[in-house]
């Protein structure tokens, strides 16, 4: 399985800031819809090849999904796609919600 990295919270905040991370939420639609970080752009089975084809490879990426686990394979099969840098977000959505309530992006 390819290399990808892990990123707490408080640190994709400041990768945020400086605007240095692409980051996508792998989480349902519907979830996605009712509250999201700032910035997250959903990608599912069907957004995929497009983020792939058109993201350059040396962008990095964050990996959100639920609670951090659905996001390590999916920030694998990024970097066996080329990705040179690739992050998981521990503790993931729920992580981000319980230490940062005020910066969530809903409906």
């Amino acid at each position: 399985m390819a290399n990808f990295q892990h990123l707490s919270v408080s640190e994709l905040v400041t990768r945020l800031e400086t605007g240095s991370v692409r980051l996508v939420d792998i989480r349902d639609p519907h979830a996605y819809a009712a509250g999201r970080i700032p910035a997250a752009t959903l990608l599912d089975s069907e957004s995929a090849p497009d983020f792939i084809a058109q993201t350059p490879p040396t962008q990095p990426i964050v990996v959100c999904c639920y609670h951090g686990i659905s996001s390590q394979s999916a920030a694998a099969f990024l970097a066996s796609q080329g990705f040179e840098t690739v992050y998981s977000l521990d503790g993931g959505f729920c992580a981000w919600e319980d230490t940062y309530p005020e910066r969530i992006e809903r409906g």
